[in-house]
């Protein structure tokens, strides 16, 4: 079914209007999608020095200025509070609501970071003959990521089962997609990386893998919401898991030749 959106800037605001409230996985093909995290000014400079450090994880689309609801540079126009399908808004490190509208919640300290998201190369992986996963988990992993400040943790990673000669096709076009968390980290047994499959953060929880298929696993920017989490800031609003923000950057024009 062709999508009814012709632009990034329509699909944004039918999220503004209400319209449209569900998970944007394999939705705006072409289009970059961002994980968002917008927390106080004064854990800003840790949290972006979190991202630096690991970079896989927590590759940055673009940042606001304090107080600051337009992504300038990924999407002009814009306005971050509405323009997404879903929202989670934690306090203190617990989740309070998860609404389609974050107005009531934002405040003018509030410095907003938009890290690249995996959604974004499905479109290019569909085009190369790869067959895509039906599903998208999101885990928790064993490997340790480099602190800053208070922030700190595990690494996070998605997952997709793809055929074998498939997950090679993958490995080498993802690559070419750094601002979308490049070349995956891991292709194989999930217990090697520590993969907790029994208790996915998204998805069902895993007692095999589908027949003829194999784990591929790149790293996850719910890293650092984890992280920010984690470390129980007063305030946090992030994107609901799989309900991405939708910028005007094509994929095809920011990826390596």
């Amino acid at each position: 079914m062709p999508e009814p959106y012709a632009t990034a800037s329509e699909a944004r605001l039918a999220m503004r209007r209400g319209e449209w409230t569900g998970p944007t996985t394999y939705r705006m093909p072409g289009w970059v999608q961002c994980n968002l995290v917008a927390l106080p000014r004064e854990d800003a400079y840790d949290f972006l020095v979190y991202c630096q450090r690991n970079r896989d994880a927590c590759p940055i689309v673009d940042i606001t200025d304090p107080g600051s609801v337009e992504p300038a540079h990924a999407a002009p126009g814009a306005d971050l509070r509405t323009d997404l399908a879903r929202y989670r808004i934690y306090q203190n490190g617990e989740m309070a609501t998860e609404p389609t509208d974050a107005r009531e919640w934002w405040r003018d300290d509030l410095v907003a970071v938009l890290i690249g998201s995996s959604l974004t190369f499905d479109e290019p992986l569909r085009r190369a003959g790869v067959e895509l996963s039906p599903d998208v988990w999101v885990l928790r992993t064993e490997l340790p990521t480099r602190p800053a400040g208070r922030f700190s943790g595990r690494l996070i990673v998605t997952l997709r089962f793809l055929r074998p000669r498939d997950a090679i096709i993958a490995t080498q076009l993802t690559a070419r997609f750094p601002w979308n968390h490049g070349a995956p980290l891991h292709i194989g047994d999930p217990s090697d990386i520590g993969a907790d499959v029994a208790d996915p953060i998204v998805g069902e929880p895993i007692t095999e893998p589908p027949i003829g298929r194999t784990g591929v696993f790149w790293a996850c920017g719910v890293t650092p919401q984890q992280a920010a989490l984690d470390a129980r800031l007063p305030l946090m609003i992030t994107h609901c898991p799989g309900h991405g923000f939708i910028t005007d950057l094509r994929a095809d024009a920011i990826c390596q030749p």
